[in-house]
């Protein structure tokens, strides 16, 4: 019954969403905006004394926003794309970056800083991830993980450059369509099942400024509280997805970039490996903050 609910109110959300496409996009103003940045990096060791490793690394970043508004109707949506590989001189290629994030805000205007929303989110990747450089088995592919996030709430815009949209009544659906990945219950469904639906409360905080010139900051915390956990003590816990981005442009065609990536879901475990009389062994599995850091430079071509 629970799980009927949860999809009959996503299915709600997403028709609202489809509706409101098919009696505005034909109307305007749109505004279109996006990028695409090509990031390089290559080293190469011939008979050098104090050693290394040669080594090539790329990756690729894409954005595109459409932004609808007209009286009180406003519609916001982005795609945010990213693949890397690296290829080390022993080692295989294997990517280091792999992302697909969809998302799509409709809201009506109830006062000049106040919307009422429906948000839509989908986050997934391209390709298959490896533990280690040359392992045989995937910890994970395309929608295994793939999560849609469905709400309803307030949107509130106290300045241009600051969102906080909260919402007391969001479904959230994490997809792991791997047979053997579901076997072993990876990123929280249940063994051997391929979804795990959950309902609660869900507050989305945006930030988008050049802070001074050319530096800008774009940063994105997403907080989750489950209503529906079975295990009362987990009701208490509260996932964090926290995304940021610093680019400084350096001319028309080339940026720098550092980011960072914090994430903290209770439903993912992640093992902690040890060594027992000589062989590595997983010792344990619990929650713990997932951490990512990039640094780039490269070229860039804004639209």
């Amino acid at each position: 019954m629970k799980k009927s609910v949860l999809w009959l109110f996503a299915l709600v959300l997403l028709v609202s969403h489809v509706s409101a496409q098919d009696t505005t996009e034909v109307e305007k103003p749109w505004k279109f905006s996006g990028f695409f940045q090509q990031n390089l990096n290559q080293v190469s060791f011939t008979n050098w004394a104090a050693g290394g490793e040669s080594s090539f690394a790329s990756t690729s970043n894409a954005r595109v926003t459409a932004n609808y508004t007209k009286n009180k109707l406003k519609w916001e949506n982005y795609i945010d794309l990213s693949y890397g590989i690296v290829k080390t001189e022993d080692d295989p290629i294997r990517k280091n970056t792999d992302k697909i994030d969809m998302f799509s805000k409709l809201g009506y205007e109830l006062s000049p800083k106040i919307n009422f929303s429906s948000v839509v989110n989908f986050l997934s990747q391209f390709d298959k991830g490896f533990k280690a450089p040359g392992d045989e088995m995937y910890v994970s592919r395309f929608l295994a993980p793939g999560y849609l996030t469905v709400s309803l709430g307030f949107d509130y815009k106290p300045i241009d450059y600051l969102s906080i949209f909260f919402s007391p009544a969001t479904g959230k659906f994490t997809f792991v369509l791997d047979e053997t990945l579901s076997e072993t219950g990876a990123f929280g469904v249940d063994p051997g099942e391929s979804v795990n639906p959950e309902f609660g409360a869900l507050m989305r905080i945006e930030f988008e400024k050049e802070v001074i010139t050319n530096v800008n900051i774009n940063s994105r915390i997403i907080l989750f509280n489950n209503y529906t956990d079975s295990d009362a003590s987990n009701r208490k816990n509260t996932d964090v997805d926290w995304l940021t981005g610093i680019n400084m442009p350096i001319n028309k065609f080339i940026t720098a970039s550092v980011g960072f990536h914090l994430l903290y879901d209770h439903d993912i475990k992640i093992p902690k490996t040890g060594m027992v009389n000589g062989e590595e062994v997983t010792l344990y599995s619990r929650p713990t903050v997932q951490f990512k850091q990039l640094l780039g430079i490269g070229l860039v071509y804004n639209f």
